[in-house]
């Protein structure tokens, strides 16, 4: 009884290919035709998987060149970053006394200061200036100690040690900042 169910079910199989690919037999060029198709559509798709990768090569070089241009001189940018504090401090301590002794000397201090501060300017580099009484901010100030300061709450800036500095959008160096832990 299995035999002839099995038998059955062959024949529907045959009869319904039949109804589908009819009787006709394929010729030679028939199969070499549906080949050599296959074979286009499959070159076509290598053909736009290579187009579509070399243009994300294109997108991927041109935003690394971005970025290289905006942001390649940060580590000497990072390097000069002292000289600025090392002028800046000279300046801030010299007296008037030394002033008027050293006016040559002061003068070609401060026309440095304000040539390094163009050069900054120029390449997107911009100073981070936090003012005593400001609140204390984690991404651009730097907390170097905590010291409990009546008339202050917890988390004012209570002396700035350094300015930071950013670089376009990219923080270059924190603010250098003490900070207020006095419980509000």
């Amino acid at each position: 009884m299995a035999i002839e169910n099995e038998e059955d079910f062959l024949q529907d199989i045959s009869l319904a290919e039949e109804e589908e690919y009819g009787d006709e037999e394929y010729t030679e060029d028939e199969l070499e035709l549906d080949a050599l198709r296959a074979e286009r559509d499959a070159l076509k798709d290598k053909w736009m998987r290579a187009l579509a990768d070399a243009e994300n090569s294109r997108k991927r070089s041109e935003r690394d060149r971005r970025e290289a241009e905006s942001y390649g001189g940060s580590r000497l940018a990072r390097d000069l970053l002292p000289v600025y504090d090392y002028l800046k401090r000279g300046l801030e301590v010299s007296t008037d006394e030394q002033r008027e002794v050293a006016v040559a000397l002061i003068e070609g201090v401060e026309l440095t200061m304000r040539e390094l501060v163009n050069v900054f300017k120029k390449h997107g580099i911009e100073p981070i200036v936090p003012k005593i009484g400001d609140r204390f901010d984690p991404q651009d100030h730097e907390a170097m100690f905590e010291a409990p300061i009546p008339g202050t709450k917890a988390g004012d800036i209570i002396q700035v040690m350094a300015e930071g500095f950013m670089l376009h959008d990219r923080l270059l160096r924190p603010a250098q900042v003490g900070v207020s832990s006095t419980p509000g």
